[in-house]
């Protein structure tokens, strides 16, 4: 029975995991490193512990970890998303422990962690996957452009235990292909302690639609809907949206069952996300799966009701998903706006500093997650995410008017915000029609920015010129 749980994470998703702690009556533990002292997932815990001084290591340390979770008699350990929640020696010395893992059994996250894997078991078990090839990193430059020749340019290296839009070189044509992989293995070595890549065939212009799954530990599976993922920047997420507003209910339903299908090739347990890739003739590949709780998870509990961080702690405890399939009626629209510290005018970079006032959106359809404050400091250390905006509501339409109207609303001062480019994008006529891709933000960045109503710009035509230029060049290398 768990009674404690430790959070091994930090800001918002902390702050989540805190709240769905006290709706079960369940005590929760907040670790935490020097730079996070005042953090508000700090704040809100019934205990607190610092790991490290240093801003990165203590979450990242799984023995520190798991030594803090023992003294203080922790029940159960959740990992949130980033840092250690995907790691399987991580969830493997967590059950060593005697401490149960909130999320799959690390021998799953092994395999479907490495995409190879992953690739491998998708395609034996008749889930359509991209044409690709297994791990490059032992093939000469020759073998290697050789298959990229076979499969058809363009195409992309990816690194084997990648994510986040990490590890990842869209290459177009042969003369690139010695400096993309370079880049790649460099990034992977870099960012994940990896540096296998794999390479597949680049679907140009396709949606990114991921299916919510959820498995309990005696083999009864579903799925929770899609939510629409294409609006991204450098194969990050920008606007998520549940459900796809563009597809069929008959695609819906076959993408949907592939999912579970895939899920019970691994037989996975927990709550997890079945990520595919959609063209324009309606083919969809697999492209990963993510074993741990997502970001945008707050538009799938919006839409069905469904609290997953709460379903996370019920399964782990060893409840039976007493759900079925035809339970899961989606109802309405959901769209979540991720708002990041950064200064859209320099490239998007990362902007720490003091939040000197805090007024988020509030009114009817609308939901901020978060973990600022008026006086929060923002470390350099971290994402740059400060805030989830979800909006619900019946119709798309409605929901778009919605977020529009929330983002003029929200206010964060003393930092600049990606709050301006979000509003820009929530009046194009693409996204309120929902005729978007992948390629959109890039497509389309000039005008966006151009959109972009912020004052303290001055030489806007400049800094949109020098944006497209380097995001270009990081797109080709």
């Amino acid at each position: 029975m768990i009674r404690k749980i430790l959070i091994a994470n930090r800001g918002e998703i902390a702050v989540r995991i805190i709240r769905a702690c006290r709706d079960l009556h369940i005590k929760s533990v907040a670790i935490y490193t020097k730079p996070d002292i005042d953090c508000l997932h700090v704040k809100i815990a019934d205990e607190a512990y610092e790991v490290s001084a240093d801003a990165l290591k203590g979450y990242l340390d799984a023995k520190k970890i798991v030594e803090v979770a023992k003294e203080c008699g922790a029940d159960a350990i959740h990992p949130g998303y980033g840092f250690l929640s995907e790691n399987f020696d991580f969830a493997r010395e967590v059950e060593d422990a005697g401490i149960i893992f909130i999320g799959p059994k690390p021998d799953v996250i092994r395999k479907m962690g490495n995409k190879n894997i992953a690739r491998y078991l998708m395609r034996k078990n008749g889930i359509p996957i991209v044409p690709g090839t297994e791990k490059l990193n032992h093939e000469s430059m020759d073998t290697i452009k050789k298959y990229a020749r076979e499969i058809g340019y363009p195409v992309i290296l990816k690194a084997s235990g990648g994510g986040g839009g990490r590890g990842i070189r869209e290459v177009w044509e042969e003369k690139d292909m010695q400096s993309a992989y370079d880049s790649c293995t460099r990034e992977a070595k870099t960012f994940f302690n990896n540096d296998e890549i794999f390479m597949e065939k680049l679907v140009v212009k396709p949606r990114h639609i991921e299916f919510q799954i959820i498995g309990d530990n005696y083999g009864n599976i579903i799925h929770l809907c899609e939510r629409d993922c294409s609006i991204q920047r450098r194969h990050q997420k920008i606007i998520e949206i549940a459900p796809c507003p563009s597809i069929s209910e008959h695609l819906r339903k076959t993408m949907g069952t592939t999912a579970v299908a895939a899920a019970k090739a691994v037989n996975y347990t927990n709550v997890g996300t079945v990520e595919f890739l959609l063209d324009d003739y309606n083919n969809f590949y697999f492209m990963e799966m993510n074993t741990r709780i997502q970001v945008e998870h707050g538009i799938t509990e919006e839409v069905t009701g469904v609290d997953l961080v709460v379903r996370q702690i019920r399964i782990a405890n060893g409840e039976i998903l007493e759900l079925e399939q035809s339970d899961i009626k989606p109802h309405g629209y959901a769209i979540e706006a991720r708002i990041t510290s950064e200064n859209v005018w320099k490239n998007f970079t990362p902007v720490p500093g003091t939040v000197s006032d805090y007024y988020p959106a509030l009114g009817p359809s609308v939901r901020v997650d978060s973990h600022i404050y008026k006086g929060y400091k923002i470390p350099p250390f971290y994402d740059s995410l400060l805030a989830k905006l979800i909006i619900k509501t019946t119709d798309y339409d409605l929901a778009v008017n919605k977020l529009e109207r929330a983002l003029k609303e929200f206010r964060i001062e003393g930092v600049r915000t990606i709050i301006p480019f979000l509003l820009s994008i929530s009046k194009s006529r693409e996204f309120r029609l929902g005729f978007f891709d992948t390629s959109y933000v890039e497509k389309n960045l000039d005008k966006i920015l151009e959109n972009t109503i912020d004052d303290m710009q001055p030489n806007k035509n400049e800094a949109i010129a020098a944006i497209i230029a380097a995001m270009r060049k990081s797109a080709r290398i």
